[in-house]
């Protein structure tokens, strides 16, 4: 409850244990066992924020946030918390907030949407399960990509643009280094496996704009943003790494703003292990320095888990304002995760913590926040106060009448599809068949020429040939002719010399014989 420029968590008898509006943004942690009080301590945070005019994000894993946008309904227990805390004469009163739903699948929200490029290589490796030289050689993807102006939108582009790097993997591996085709191959099966996952669907445009998120409603109170998770964390992989890409999406954007009287925006982040779990030492740096840096953009992010074990100690000595509920301590691991706990509070010398900290009821929590100055306060045990908004799940009907009816629904609900690497290597391979075709066309053009003008060489030589042949046939034949007229006047000659009838004969024939073979010879010459 947000009262006298404080946010008031819970009460420790008659004191209010607050938290100072511009030490919100150094972070903090919500713990405990489940069935412990998480849920409402998150409720009355963000409900306080919102009443402080700062905008506020909520990861919703197991639906019953949800009811945010209704106000409250008094029950005999919430009564008797009321009243047992004095709260009516402190103003409480039970109302509802301004709430927009967001869902990767768009189904009970408006669709929560990133680019390929935005999410970038090293999330976008963690998502797919890479190792690290797949990993390596997904960057060097999205370097070509870069380099060569392709648009990275959706997941078709990425699987274009792995299909091209393949083709061309001897080329680019002079520039870029050796890229193996077994690891693409490798690639492309995991960006398959993430369409299966629905990643068709959550990476596209209209990409979500940070800027859509830092809005306050008609009377000022900050619009709480509600993803809905329960589909998403049956990936659990996926729901860590998108929440991360927000966390990084919010301190890339958003500007230096230093210490101010209160944050710009909240960011709770639930079931937070899921971060840690896995994590390689290079995303492990980038979370602790995004979560080191974003304070200076204003941003106060709030890890929800069951143990604080569960954060990496970078991480964990980041968060200046804690509530840790409930923790079991039946097992020794469990008694020594209870310990460290109890020992990460500033002690108050007036209860044990480790003790306290083991017997704690539902609803009751730690309690240590940073003062004025900064400074750590001594742990104190409070309860916790109810929430005003509606407690539990939203009915569906409710629900779509919410999103339909949002500013924003006109904004994200449609998918677009422009231009981008797909479409370009598409149109890049359609003018290489094209260019080969027209190529195919003219060497076939040229060959036939070439045959024809062949098949008319031989042609004319064939007829060449024979006109050569009945020339000589005919010149042949008028030469015998004449040889044979001119060798039996000869004979004839000769006949007369012989004498009588049988010597014209003899004299003519040998006559004709000897001229044809003189004109044959001569012919022949």
């Amino acid at each position: 409850m947000y009262q006298d420029g404080k946010i008031i968590v819970g009460m420790s008898g008659d004191e209010k244990v607050c938290i100072y509006p511009k030490m919100a943004n150094r972070h903090g942690m919500i713990a405990g066992a489940t069935g412990s009080g998480k849920t409402v301590t998150l409720k009355v945070l963000t409900e306080s924020f919102s009443d402080l005019g700062v905008p506020v994000f909520l990861a919703d894993v197991k639906g019953d946030l949800a009811g945010m946008c209704r106000q409250g309904v008094s029950s005999d227990s919430v009564q008797k918390r009321i009243d047992g805390m004095g709260l009516a004469q402190e103003g409480f009163q039970f109302r509802n907030y301004p709430v927009t739903y967001w869902d990767v699948y768009g189904e009970k929200g408006l669709p929560l949407r990133t680019t390929i490029s935005e999410m970038g290589p090293l999330l976008l490796g963690r998502i797919m399960d890479l190792n690290e030289t797949q990993s390596d050689i997904l960057t060097i993807i999205f370097k070509i990509a870069d380099d060569e102006g392709l648009l990275l939108l959706d997941t078709k582009d990425l699987r274009a643009m792995i299909q091209y790097v393949t083709e061309n993997a001897k080329e680019y591996g002079v520039q870029y280094g050796n890229l193996s085709k077994q690891s693409l191959g490798a690639i492309m099966r995991a960006v398959v496996a993430l369409e299966a996952e629905g990643g068709e669907l959550f990476f596209g445009e209209p990409a979500l704009e940070i800027g859509d998120w830092m809005r306050t409603d008609e009377n000022g109170r900050g619009v709480i943003q509600i993803l809905d998770c329960q589909k998403l964390m049956g990936s659990p992989t996926m729901y860590s790494t998108f929440m991360l890409w927000m966390m990084s999406e919010l301190f890339e954007t958003l500007p230096e703003a230093g210490d101010g009287e209160k944050p710009k925006m909240v960011f709770f982040f639930d079931e937070a292990h899921l971060l840690f779990d896995s994590a390689s030492k290079a995303l492990l740096v980038k979370i602790e320095q995004v979560v080191k840096l974003i304070r200076s953009k204003g941003v106060g992010i709030y890890f929800v888990t069951q143990n604080p074990k569960d954060i990496p100690d970078g991480v964990l000595g980041q968060l200046g304002n804690k509530v840790q509920h409930a923790l079991h301590a039946y097992t020794p691991a469990e008694q020594k995760g209870c310990k460290a706990a109890a020992q990460s509070f500033r002690e108050n010398p007036e209860f044990d913590t480790y003790d306290v900290l083991t017997q704690l009821g539902i609803g009751e929590a730690l309690i240590s926040v940073l003062d004025e100055g900064g400074v750590p306060t001594i742990v104190k045990r409070c309860q916790i106060l109810p929430p005003q908004s509606q407690m539990g799940a939203l009915e569906e009907a409710v629900r779509k009448e919410q999103v339909q009816g949002n500013l924003l629904y006109s904004k994200y609900a449609q998918m677009m599809d422009r231009e981008s690497a797909y479409e370009v290597l598409e149109k890049k391979v359609l003018e290489q068949q094209e260019n080969n075709r027209k190529q195919a066309e003219a060497a076939a053009a040229e060959k036939q020429k070439l045959k024809e003008a062949e098949a008319a060489k031989k042609a004319e030589e064939k007829k060449a040939a024979a006109k050569d042949k009945q020339v000589k046939k005919t010149v042949k034949q008028v030469g015998n002719s004449a040889a044979g007229t001119i060798g039996r006047e000869f004979g004839n000659s000769i006949g007369k010399t012989l004498g009588g009838s049988f010597g014209k004969k003899v004299g003519g024939n040998v006559g004709a014989s000897l001229g044809r073979g003189l004109f044959s010879t001569l012919f022949k010459l």
